[in-house]
Parts: C-alpha cells; sequence; structure tokens
C-alpha cells in the first residue's frame, strides 16, 4: 500500500466513523478490543450482524402484523399463542417461546416496557432501539404513559385505556397495531410496508401517508 493509499483509507474510515452515533462508536470500539485480544471473531460478529439485519427484524414482525389484519383464522390463533402462531415466520422457522401479541383497539391502546433491563422481543422486531433501553423510558412509560407517547407524537384519545406491558426474561410481548383506514384491498406484502417497529412496540400510530406502496 503506497503512502497515498493508506492516505485515502484513513481518510474513508474517518469520514465513516463520523457518520456514526456515539453509541455506534463505542460499540466498535469495544468490538474491536474483543477481537484483538482473540476473545471472539471479527467474522462471526459480522455473521451475527447480518442475520438480525436483514434475516432477523422488524420486517418479520411487519409480515405477522400483514397477515393478522387480513386473516381473521391467523390473527386469533396469533392472540391465543403468538409463539406457535409466528414461528413460520421466524428466522429458519423459529420465533422464541413466550412471545404473547397484545391488540391495539379503538378503546385499548398498548405499550411495551422492559422495566427491569431490555427484555425484547428480538425475533420478531430485531435489535432494540436505543431509546427502549434508556433508563428515562423504562422508569417513565409505566408512570405517565400518556406523557411518553406525546413525546412521540402520539395522542390517544382520553376515553382509550392505555395497558403497558412489562416485558421479562419468561415472556416478551409485541403489539398487534390497528390497521389503519384506507388499506381496504391492499395486499399482505403493501400492509407490511406499513408497519413500523415503534408501532408493534406500541410507540407509534400507523396512518397511510403518501401513494400506496408498491
Amino acid at each position: 500500500m503506497t503512502a497515498h493509499d493508506a492516505h485515502d483509507h484513513h481518510g474513508h474510515d474517518h469520514e465513516e466513523a463520523s457518520e456514526l452515533s456515539e453509541t455506534e462508536l463505542r460499540v466498535r470500539a469495544i468490538q474491536t478490543i474483543l477481537v484483538e485480544k482473540g476473545y471472539t471473531d471479527a467474522a462471526a460478529v459480522d455473521a451475527i450482524v447480518e442475520a438480525y439485519e436483514t434475516k432477523i427484524g422488524p420486517h418479520i414482525g411487519a409480515r405477522i402484523v400483514a397477515r393478522a389484519w387480513t386473516d381473521p383464522e391467523f390473527r386469533q390463533a396469533l392472540l391465543t399463542d403468538a409463539s406457535k402462531a409466528a414461528a413460520p415466520f421466524g428466522y429458519q422457522g423459529k420465533i422464541g417461546d413466550h412471545l404473547v401479541v397484545v391488540e391495539n383497539t379503538p378503546k385499548r391502546h398498548n405499550m411495551v416496557v422492559c422495566t427491569l433491563c431490555s427484555c425484547y422481543p428480538w425475533d420478531v422486531l430485531g435489535l432494540p432501539p436505543v431509546w427502549y433501553k434508556s433508563f428515562a423510558y423504562r422508569s417513565r412509560a409505566v408512570k405517565e404513559p400518556r406523557a411518553v407517547l406525546a413525546e412521540f407524537g402520539v395522542t390517544v384519545p382520553s376515553d382509550t385505556a392505555i395497558h403497558v406491558w412489562d416485558s421479562t426474561a419468561e415472556v416478551r410481548y409485541m403489539v398487534l397495531p390497528e390497521r389503519p383506514s384506507g388499506t381496504e384491498g391492499w395486499t399482505e406484502e403493501q400492509l407490511a410496508a406499513l408497519v413500523t417497529r415503534d408501532s408493534m412496540v406500541g410507540t407509534d400510530v400507523l396512518r397511510v401517508r403518501g401513494n400506496i406502496p408498491a
């Protein structure tokens, strides 16, 4: 490698690093130390990250939600035994045990938190967002859910009850959001494209914006 090449490579690394958040920079630093000391293998870490980015993620949960919106029998099965009903959607045909799905209705809004740590349904939602693991969210979601939802831009009508579910190592919760109006006749693929990760945690309300997805 020439000095010019080395300079270009260093510049590329610097530009890439500048685009990372503080948390991502810390994770990268820890990963580098673990690999250098031989505690883990870089290829193994990359494989895990790739799996959660491309094979295990919120797109799985979105497909489950879309199927529940279009198939009443599946919806009932999902609400009865979510782990069993959702299993075929999982990575390599598996969803973790003790998944519970709770349904939003006009009179009930569900919201998920883990007050003790950051238990989360990784199998269907992928990596948890940073805010989900924050002390502020974990401590306030149960005490003042309406205020927390308002900070996410979600206003829940006063006559709609809010139920906060506390995930644990034994039980992981996922919200089945209400189907947005104006989506009659949409395919499962189109519906799944509307579903956000936050809506399956309960901190987002889905609406049709712009054109119908292709």
